[in-house]
């Protein structure tokens, strides 16, 4: 007996030495390293100590893992302003549970990969800047209990699988642009707009299961009716929409682009045949000489679109061809020819790396950094101090896209002049070594930012704020509306604001292509040629049309300036839903000042509070443009020097500093 009770201690020792030994999956491994490289600002540096040579990444701030220390159960990254892309590869931590990355500012799609997370029961992404149409493959989260998609931009309709999850208890998709009917099961829609699964007899969306608890489908763009297996729910949950319901407050018909249509305006699908025969009958009643001169008429057009297509084919091959690096390999195909138009770039100054090495001190004048990019102070001889971005990328990864993409956002940037936007003063690229950088003048009183949530009260009065919240309002008003075509700020926010020495705002658009030269290597891989030249000008055309986007940030940049605080803070929330129940009541709209400041005017608050409604508002074809947003704020807030006296005793020592 004292032999067999040994021989099972030593079994034991053995299995816990062969546990401890045991190495962790090192696909989940690469899946946190994929996670943390589509993340392209870390602001408060969360991911820094997310050590990718160490292989157990069950000690890094923000990861749980199993009881045996074998899986990651648990990613919780909220409320730290990560700005980026979600990665698909999440997919690959097949054990996850929960996955919380709420209160960021996390764009692109929602990855349909996550559906492949059979193990999770809480996917919290509310409170972020995603885009596009909820995958339906969240449908196979057959564990999950909780779902949270608020307060983002989604559009589309409610995919019908969401009724496939029978553990579901708690579904937020309040405040999006979510379009379509509830799903709900036969025997509550009828064959009309009202539903889309009249015709299926099994029991589908949401009334398939009892189990959902909760439930927020407020502000999005919803028709139809509220399904009776979802009467329970409060009103609340369903106001804002465009929903046949006379409890639940829902939007305007001019908000919903009109009345919905009735039944006497449907169409009966038996009335189809009818259509077509009458059409069959017309064709044969034509006489004979109509037909002819038809089909004559066809064939010539046809011969002179091709004659045409041959033409501009011709003149396409003449065109001068640059030989750029598309993907390195040891083949004889190192070089593509990629066909760019060489007057793009004739107008903007080059310069030589050595002559912007010599003015940023052998480019050691660091005084910004990303993943993507560095950022150097330099003085040229004889000149002004300027601001350079050198983009972080290898020759390798570099593409015939990506050169087509920097040298159109080249042209972009130089076109720009304006007191309130950043000057390009010119680029460089060079071969041996690889070069891409761009020539900014430089502002040196560091960024809006800064200054707000790290400077000191005292120099940032509140005729400070109104004089630089204008100023970002003229130079918006200016890119928006005073070029053909329009320029937006792909990332407008406090940390795109630069300061000159008068505290005078400067737009600078620094991560324009962050996103695509992120995602370098795999599109040097996965486009072609032709793609490039392709898919360019869609991208370039998005790239100036995000304009009520831009009228959004704007929105937020005025809660910022005006309270003091972030766009997003554990203690409140987003700023926007925190100080929504001020806005509308003038009792209580001094609130949203910064308790920093001690005087402030409230007239000019009142203009300033008017002015963020108009930005804010969830449908954007009713958002006013930055022209009549500007004029508002120039005619309604006083930042004269008498007002600034009357204001606060301390005006006439900032009117010194100024100076």
């Amino acid at each position: 007996m004292r032999w067999f009770t040994s021989f099972g201690a030593l079994l034991l020792s053995l299995g816990l030495f062969l546990a401890d030994c045991a190495t962790f999956p090192q696909n989940e491994v690469e899946a946190l390293n994929s996670f943390k490289r589509e993340i392209l600002e870390d602001p408060s540096h969360v991911l820094s100590n997310w050590n990718f040579l160490d292989s157990d990444p069950c000690g890094w701030p923000f990861i749980a893992c199993s009881v045996a220390g074998d899986h990651v159960t648990k990613l919780n990254v909220s409320g730290k302003s990560l700005k980026g892309f979600i990665a698909p590869d999440l997919y690959q931590l097949s054990g996850l549970q929960e996955l919380i990355l709420h209160g960021n500012l996390l764009i692109g799609t929602i990855p349909k990969e996550i559906g492949m997370l059979k193990n999770l029961k809480v996917l919290d992404l509310g409170s972020n800047q995603l885009t596009g149409a909820i995958p339906p493959e969240i449908g196979n989260l057959s564990s999950i209990v909780t779902i949270n998609l608020q307060s983002n931009g989604l559009t589309g309709k409610l995919p019908p699988e969401l009724g496939n999850l029978d553990y579901l208890e708690e579904l937020r998709l309040d405040r999006n642009k979510l379009i379509g009917t509830l799903p709900a099961n036969g025997s509550d829609t009828t064959s009309d707009t009202r539903g889309i699964y009249a015709s299926n007899s099994e029991p589908t969306g949401f009334c398939r299961t009892s189990r959902l608890k909760v439930a927020d489908f407020s502000f999005n763009f919803l028709v139809g009716v509220i399904p009776k297996c979802l009467g329970y729910l409060p009103r609340t949950s369903f106001q804002g929409n465009c929903l046949q319901d006379k409890d639940a407050k829902q939007r305007s018909a001019a908000l919903c682009g009109g009345a919905p249509p009735t039944k006497g305006h449907s169409v009966n699908p038996k009335h189809m045949p009818i259509a077509e025969e009458a059409k069959g009958r017309a064709n044969a009643s034509k006489p004979l000489w109509l037909l002819a001169l038809e089909i004559g008429t066809g064939t010539i057009v046809g011969v002179l679109f091709v004659i045409a297509l041959f033409t501009a084919s011709q003149k396409w091959k003449r065109r001068h061809s640059v030989m750029i690096p598309w993907k390195k390999s040891s083949s004889a195909k190192d070089d593509i020819s990629i066909y760019i138009d060489s007057e793009v770039l004739k107008d903007v100054v080059r310069y030589r790396r050595q002559e912007l090495e010599i003015a940023c001190e052998d480019f050691s004048n660091i005084i910004g950094s990303s993943p993507d990019s560095l950022v150097y102070k330099g003085t040229m001889k004889g000149g002004p101090e300027i601001a350079v971005i050198s983009l972080c990328i290898k020759e390798e990864q570099w593409s015939g896209y990506l050169e087509l993409y920097f040298q159109k956002e080249v042209a972009g940037l130089a076109r720009l002049n304006h007191e309130n936007v950043g000057k390009l003063l010119g680029y460089c690229t060079e071969s041996k070594p690889f070069t891409r950088m761009l020539v900014f003048d430089y502002a040196s009183n560091g960024t809006l930012y800064e200054h707000l949530h790290y400077g000191e009260a005292c120099q940032f009065s509140w005729t400070r704020r109104m004089r630089i919240l204008i100023g970002i309002a003229r130079g918006l008003k200016y890119l928006h509306a005073e070029l053909n075509p329009p320029f937006t700020i792909s990332e407008l926010n406090s940390s795109s604001i630069y300061l000159t020495d008068d505290f005078s705002p400067k737009l600078v658009d620094f991560e324009c292509w962050k996103a695509v030269v992120s995602r370098s290597e795999k599109s040097s891989g996965t486009i072609s040629n032709e793609g490039a030249v392709c898919i360019l000008p869609k991208n370039l055309e998005g790239r100036h049309l995000d304009i009520q986007g831009n009228i959004y940030a704007f929105g937020i940049l005025l809660l910022e300036i005006v309270s003091g605080r972030p766009p997003y803070c554990e203690d409140k929330g987003c700023l926007v839903d925190w100080a929504k129940e001020y806005l509308d009541l003038p009792e209580v709209i001094s609130y949203v000042v910064d308790p920093e400041l001690k005087h402030f005017r409230y007239e000019d608050l009142k203009v300033v509070c008017d002015v963020v409604n108009l930005c804010i508002r969830p449908n954007t074809s009713t958002r006013t443009s930055m022209l009549e947003l500007c004029t508002m704020l120039e005619s309604g807030i006083d930042t004269s020097v008498p007002a600034e006296m009357k204001a606060s005793s301390l005006a006439w020592a900032e009117l010194a500093l100024s100076s």
